[in-house]
């Protein structure tokens, strides 16, 4: 029986591993098969089977049609790029990237139609600033929004983040988290965003990358719900030396935010060890340490290296913790999407209105298991 090779071209094969961000070496474990082969395919001098073609397709998370294409398609995000990396817009963009967006504008697109079908019109919390506006204007608006005094109560940070979130879905903006595309095996990169924002008038909606350490969460939670107050989408890096003016805003408004200048300065101490300042400040604000370091960096109390080389202390700290709790498990996964969002959809699925199988593309889940996740929803 003949052999029936797929005709792919070779040039799409570089160009989809390249886009994977795949060494050859990675991609021929991955489709186990020798790296002399794909090299082969890659400059032409042989083809693949159609189910070799099929899998590279499946493993490099491009469509198959691709394989065939004449020159590889323009992919481009589907929001504004606002990230700067050294004082640069970052040149490329990978798949997971462009294809997180797009699951959160789906979701975002169902939740509007949701809403418009409930005869609500507009979220008043959308746009009611610019990035020209002043800044404690805009803060003292979000507090008063959120019901979140200047002086939060002494407590744990991290309820702290959680309560924000609660507060922030009663006012309307939907937050979602998530880490990875479809499967722990393919994460986000904290290195390319850390979240983004899209400021629709009727269903706005926070995303923040959960792969970001969870000390940097909370300030990528309150700059993303900054650019929905100045009506600004768009994807964040959140970097403190973006030359971007709605970025240097919307952090400014964050940092402001969650530990006042004033007050900041007044419990700072100049000392040998600036991080002496830590337990006291972060308890004071009920920040993380990581928010302490920023704050102290923008005010100039500390030095830009010092602030990266403390970073870079708490990102192997993560790294290290999440390699200790293993991979997520499926329900946690779940629990990170807007809890408004998975309400309403898991409830309109239960009557009928939507189709299980729709519900389950949406959550990402199994239509089977819906009825279990409306359980824990309290639905």
């Amino acid at each position: 029986m003949a052999i029936a090779y797929a005709g792919v071209n070779p040039d799409i094969l570089t160009w989809a591993r390249e886009r994977a961000q795949l060494s050859i070496s990675a991609l021929a474990s991955k489709l186990k098969v020798p790296e002399e082969k794909i090299d082969a395919w890659e400059r032409g001098e042989k083809q693949p089977t159609f189910k070799q073609a099929q899998t590279f397709a499946a493993r490099t998370h491009v469509p198959f049609g691709y394989l065939y294409l004449r020159q590889p398609p323009k992919e481009t995000l589907p929001l504004p790029d606002l990230r700067t990396v050294d004082g640069r817009t970052p040149k490329g963009v990978s798949p997971e990237l462009i294809e997180m967006t797009q699951i959160v504008l789906r979701r975002q697109e169902w939740f509007a139609d949701y809403l418009r079908d409930q005869g609500i019109e507009r979220n008043p919390n959308v746009g009611r600033f610019t990035a020209d506006a002043d800044l404690m204007e805009v803060v003292d608006d979000m507090r008063r929004a959120l019901n979140v005094p200047a002086h939060p109560e002494r407590g744990n940070w991290e309820e702290y983040y959680r309560g924000l979130i609660r507060k922030i879905e009663d006012a309307g903006v939907l937050v979602m988290r998530q880490g990875f595309i479809h499967h722990h095996s393919r994460p986000l990169s904290v290195q390319e965003f850390r979240g983004f924002a899209i400021s629709d008038a009727l269903a706005p909606v926070i995303f923040i990358n959960q792969a970001d350490t969870l000390v940097a969460r909370l300030f990528t939670l309150i700059h993303e719900l900054a650019h929905v107050w100045i009506g600004k989408s768009g994807v964040s890096g959140a970097s403190p030396e973006t030359h971007r003016r709605e970025e240097a805003f919307c952090n400014a408004v964050a940092a402001e935010f969650l530990a006042p200048r004033e007050e900041f300065l007044a419990h700072w101490q100049d000392s040998d060890n600036w991080k002496d300042n830590l337990p006291e400040l972060e308890a004071r604000f009920r920040v993380s340490t990581w928010v302490i370091a920023r704050r102290a960096l923008t005010l100039g109390k500390i030095s830009p290296q010092a602030y990266r080389d403390y970073v870079d202390e708490l990102q192997q700290q993560h790294r290290n913790r999440e390699r200790s709790e293993g991979g997520p498990t499926y329900f946690r996964q779940k629990g990170q999407l807007s809890e408004r969002f998975s309400r309403a959809l898991v409830s309109e699925a239960l009557s009928g209105r939507v189709l299980l199988r729709d519900a389950g593309n949406l959550l990402n889940m199994k239509p089977s298991r819906i009825t279990d996740y409306a359980k824990e929803l309290g639905v």
